[in-house]
């Protein structure tokens, strides 16, 4: 059954979101290698084991908010069926290279989610 794999919390100020994430739940943030803005987020579930993991990055739009991405063996089967079902795909499919594949979608109340395919191949 696909279940949320990652979250996504969008910022205006990078540095004040972080600090209110360590100081409120003591999530660790670890920066990406490279050029992008963008942390992975470390946290801990109330057994105190790894948790479902995230990131952060530089808010695009304002609609931006926190996204969760639910894990599914095929996108493109998948945005058939939230097409199917009401839904919109809001955004194209996107590659993230050496890790998968996303595309964020809109639920029939106006929700946005992400579907994740996991492909350690993916360029």
């Amino acid at each position: 059954m696909p279940t949320i794999v990652h979250f996504d919390v969008s910022a205006d100020d990078m540095e004040r979101a972080k600090r209110f994430y360590e100081e409120l739940f003591g999530w660790k943030f670890q920066p990406l290698p490279g050029p992008a803005d963008y942390y992975l987020i470390e946290t801990t579930n109330l057994d105190n084991q790894p948790g479902v993991g995230g990131g952060m990055a530089k808010r695009d739009k304002p609609e931006d908010k926190i996204t969760n991405y639910i894990a599914v063996d095929s996108i493109d089967e998948y945005v058939a069926k939230v097409e199917r079902l009401g839904g919109k795909l809001v955004g194209p499919k996107s590659t993230v290279p050496g890790w998968g594949y996303s595309a964020a979608c809109l639920d029939t109340e106006g929700n946005i989610f992400g579907l994740w395919e996991d492909d350690k191949n993916a360029k």
